[in-house]
């Protein structure tokens, strides 16, 4: 799974270009950045940049070494990064998976320590501009509010989402076909409620739809023109707006009681246990194992059914809503503030050069699989394998390679996809499939820290509120009616709903857009 996992996690980018001439030995360019544990009680680092030979490779291509400052726990980095910016302590030259917030991306650019990358990019970093010139909405997402590039993102264009996957072989055995609406959906799960189809001699252990809160829920939600983030907002042709009070809202949580009454929900999807479950199922993988979810929302089926099961699963089209497919983006491609340049620094150039190499297909094989030849090699047919056993691949992870989501990197759906491996090929196919039709509900803002205290004091409210109460609906323990919908409304209200959407209206009429 670990090794799944990683191979999804890759890239190329045809045009790339050959890494500079390796630049001249000189004193060690400090580094300072975050390398979380292993485990969540593990104390050592998933890699040890002193040894890890992703960095020794990229001092033999180009001749810069690095003294680093590796943290790893988020808090100790995050507190670091507080005293940078108050004086307290130096900063490095360049950050490296920084997991800058976008709250401190502004912050240290404000205060002059880090530099803006955009003058720099299409002499130094070709390979990030070209990206970043060639999908508008990067662009946009990566620029402050004044037009400055401050801090290079992770970009993956096969980030896994909070896909519905269905067992395809149950359709099958039903001869029934794929459901592309709300309706045909209900009725597939009435079908899987009804038969034996696990076809293990009991009907009772089949669950039609399991799901994990009221979270996972929501992303059925597209089947009645929702689209909407965490905050419950969305966005349209420029105006933002929130999705809680809509009548579309209470359409789709009548739906979900329906569901509920008639035994088609998992009964303990809003029980504390479920979440438990639902992190360790996929531990289990004997032979011997029958599936019993119809659909559950998941980034992979084997994450949630394990490795044996996972093939009776397809990835299930967004269903219809006027005629249109829409889901929610729950991840994205990118992911901000991986890397950055302090103004202290005396030769950026030269670091834009090195980290540029990440962004193509050689440099960034280099951090997620390590070296060709060794590590991997081309085959004849333009794919590329490993050259170590299973075993050996995950005992490199930490030695060899680099990758993790919070490096600077590009992962093309190409590269992917030319992974020597059936079962890579299989997944990626079905999550290429589905993400045309994903769209984010709402674009990457920057907001001051100021805003995003308010932003997080309203949404502890009003969250808190409505899961729970939209829950409550779902699983009828208070009724769904005009008096319950309007007091619903009106408590969201005074939670503060109207505040948060003006909030983010704000930040959308500040950020810079290439339309301005």
């Amino acid at each position: 799974m670990r090794k799944l996992l990683a191979i999804l996690q890759i890239f190329v980018l045809m045009a790339a270009m050959a890494l500079p001439t390796a630049f001249a030995a000189e004193a060690p360019i400090m580094l300072a950045g975050l390398e979380a544990a292993s485990s969540s009680s593990s104390t050592e680092a998933q890699h040890d940049w002193d040894t890890n030979l992703f960095f020794q490779t990229m001092q033999e291509k180009t001749g810069i070494a690095f003294s680093f400052t590796e943290y790893v726990s988020r808090e100790a980095w995050t507190e670091a990064k507080t005293e940078m910016l108050a004086g307290e302590v130096a900063m490095p030259d360049m950050f490296f998976k920084a997991e800058l917030t976008p709250q401190e991306t502004l912050a240290f650019y404000e205060a002059g320590k880090l530099i803006d990358l955009r003058p720099y990019l299409a002499e130094y970093a070709p390979h990030v501009w070209a990206l970043l010139e060639a999908n508008p909405e990067w662009m946009e997402a990566v620029s402050l509010p004044d037009g400055a590039i401050v801090a290079l993102p992770s970009i993956n264009e096969l980030t896994p989402n909070n896909t519905m996957w269905i067992n395809k072989t149950w359709l099958d055995r039903l001869k029934m076909g794929v459901p592309t609406t709300a309706e045909e959906l209900t009725e597939v799960l009435r079908q899987f409620r009804d038969r034996d189809m696990n076809q293990n001699g009991s009907r009772n252990d089949e669950i039609p739809l399991s799901f994990v809160s009221m979270w996972d829920l929501r992303f059925l939600a597209h089947a009645f023109g929702i689209n909407a983030d965490d905050y419950y907002l969305t966005e349209q042709n420029g105006k933002i707006s929130e999705v809680l009070t809509t009548e579309e809202n209470r359409v789709f949580l009548t739906w979900l009681h329906e569901l509920y009454t008639e035994g088609l929900l998992d009964s303990q999807g809003f029980m504390a246990m479920r979440l438990v479950e639902a992190a360790t199922s996929s531990s289990s993988s004997s032979s011997s194992e029958t599936a019993k979810y119809g659909v559950f929302f998941g980034a992979t089926p084997q994450d949630v059914v394990g490795v044996n099961l996972a093939s009776e699963y397809i990835a299930l089209d967004p269903l219809l809503y006027n005629g249109q497919q829409v889901y929610r983006d729950f991840t994205g491609d990118l992911y901000r503030g991986t890397f950055a340049i302090s103004s202290t620094c005396a030769e950026p150039e030269k670091l834009l050069q090195w980290v540029d190499y990440l962004y193509t297909d050689e440099g960034f094989l280099a951090a997620q699989v390590g070296r060709e030849g060794e590590d991997y090699d081309w085959n004849d047919d333009g794919t590329w394998a490993y050259a170590r056993t299973a075993e050996e691949v995950v005992a490199m992870q930490g030695t060899n390679t680099i990758w993790t989501t919070s490096m600077p990197s590009y992962a093309s759906a190409e590269i992917q996809m030319k992974m020597d491996d059936d079962a890579t090929h299989a997944l990626a196919a079905e999550l290429m499939r589905v993400r045309q039709w994903e769209k984010r509900a709402m674009p990457l803002l920057y907001l001051t820290q100021e805003q995003m205290n308010r932003v997080t004091e309203l949404q502890s409210g009003i969250s808190t509120y409505a899961e729970t109460r939209m829950a409550w609906f779902v699983a009828g323990d208070v009724e769904l009616n005009d008096e319950t919908w309007a007091d619903f409304c009106a408590q969201v209200k005074a939670l503060g709903i109207d505040e948060m959407v003006s909030i983010w209206q704000s930040a959308y009429d500040n950020a810079w857009r290439l339309d301005k």
